[in-house]
């Protein structure tokens, strides 16, 4: 029997806890063993519960048990859970972990612990949920060079976003309604403003890359500025809107990594990813494209990330399993301001002929979108691929021409 504990009891522990508790047969016939819950972290209690008995508030009970093995981290955060982690880790014992913000922050360093240690730091659960996209990444790809990694990895965003395009609602009235559903946080700035989607991408460079990808080096937009006129617009135009998390990997070695808006083709695998679901598309040099779909996120598909964790590192309790990375920095990260692509713009103008005029000065190969009842004082158009800066540049000049820019979203070629 091994002993393993969990720190956090919220809407992800609490389904560790329940998997564990509802699956132990199966995780006999995978794991050889036998897992037992020996403690259960958090700062609350549950007297009501039929294992209450496992609750502790005080870390060192965890810490110092070497009967405690493994530890699933699922507290969220960077503090404690990265001082829990670190010390765990330390002490010899494995953890798993569905916390992507710690990941994404503190990964290269946990990692390197591990690595010390000969233990295991795992975390399928940070990108996808229930979807499996580390492990097959790590291992079933591990023969292909990765040429490029993206996806709808947020399914709050995804939710709005499909409200909006499918029934016309508004930004506002679909965040509300994600709120009344549970998709989405009373602060839902993490996930609208793409900060989540920001963590997964980072954790997915990393583990294809071998560097470090901080956060802070990604350039990230959300999409509390997608109007139903952008939807609109996009559906003309052939495709949909949605906020994805892409890394590429350029001829000269940087990364060109990034989160906001895009639009995407109808013909795309990504572009029927609808709803809460989110979908990754890993494109390799051997297998071309390869596509992960599933909820990206709830209680039990997470849970079940986390507990298929805990069995892999049950089964490596005295060798390692090799997933790694080593520290980076900004070099490994091209600027955005000189990252190339095509964009989408929406302006009102007095005049959209003149403005369309000025604008073909300004942009590369510039096409004008039409749609239904669009008012007369109203220009959309794309343009063909330059460097971001160079786009800043054009909209500036088209702006003092005294044309007001409303919406610049980057057309993608996934």
């Amino acid at each position: 029997m091994v002993k393993v504990a969990v720190m956090g009891h919220g809407v992800v522990g609490s389904g560790v806890v329940e998997v564990i508790m509802n699956h132990q047969e199966g995780i006999m016939k995978r794991s050889a063993a036998e897992l037992d819950v020996k403690y259960i972290l958090d700062i609350r209690e549950f007297p009501d519960l039929p294992y209450s008995d496992k609750f502790t508030k005080n870390f060192d009970d965890i810490l110092n048990d070497d009967e405690v093995k493994v530890v699933a981290e699922v507290m969220g955060g960077v503090h404690p859970a990265y001082d829990f982690t670190k010390a765990c880790l330390e002490a010899g014992k494995s953890v798993v972990t569905s916390n992507k913000e710690l990941v994404a922050t503190k990964g290269a360093e946990l990692l390197k612990i591990a690595k010390e240690n000969n233990v295991n730091y795992l975390f399928e659960a940070s990108v996808g949920g229930g979807i499996p996209i580390i492990r097959p990444i790590g291992l079933c790809l591990a023969a292909n060079d990765v040429i490029e990694v993206a996806g709808i990895l947020n399914g709050t965003t995804n939710f709005i976003l499909t409200k909006m395009i499918r029934e016309k609602m508004s930004f506002e009235d679909a965040l509300k309604m994600a709120q009344q559903l549970g998709y989405a946080e009373r602060n839902p700035a993490a996930d609208v403003e793409g900060h989540d989607a920001c963590r997964k991408i980072c954790i997915l460079a990393s583990l294809c890359y071998g560097k470090h990808i901080y956060p802070e080096l990604v350039h990230t937009k959300g999409i509390t500025d997608i109007t139903l006129s952008d939807v609109s617009y996009a559906s003309a135009w052939g495709g949909v809107i949605k906020l994805i998390g892409q890394v590429k990997k350029l001829d000269d070695g940087t990364l060109d990594i990034t989160v906001e808006p895009m639009l995407i083709e109808k013909s795309s695998q990504l572009a029927n990813v609808d709803d809460v679901f989110n979908g990754i598309l890993v494109r390799g040099d051997a297998t071309g494209d390869v596509v992960f779909y599933g909820k990206g996120a709830g209680k039990l598909p997470t849970a079940s990330a986390v507990v298929a964790d805990i069995i892999d590192c049950v089964q490596h309790l005295k060798d390692r399993k090799f997933v790694f990375w080593e520290d980076g920095d900004e070099s490994l990260v091209k600027p955005y301001g000189e990252t190339v692509f095509p964009v989408y713009i929406r302006a009102e103008c007095s005049d959209s002929k003149a403005a369309a005029a000025k604008a073909a000065e300004l942009f590369a190969d510039i096409k004008v979108i039409g749609r239904a009842q669009a008012p007369e004082n109203e220009l959309a158009f794309t343009c063909g691929a330059m460097t971001a800066a160079a786009q800043e540049k054009a909209v500036a000049e088209l702006e003092s021409s005294g044309v007001s820019v409303r919406s610049k979203i980057r057309i993608s070629d996934l």
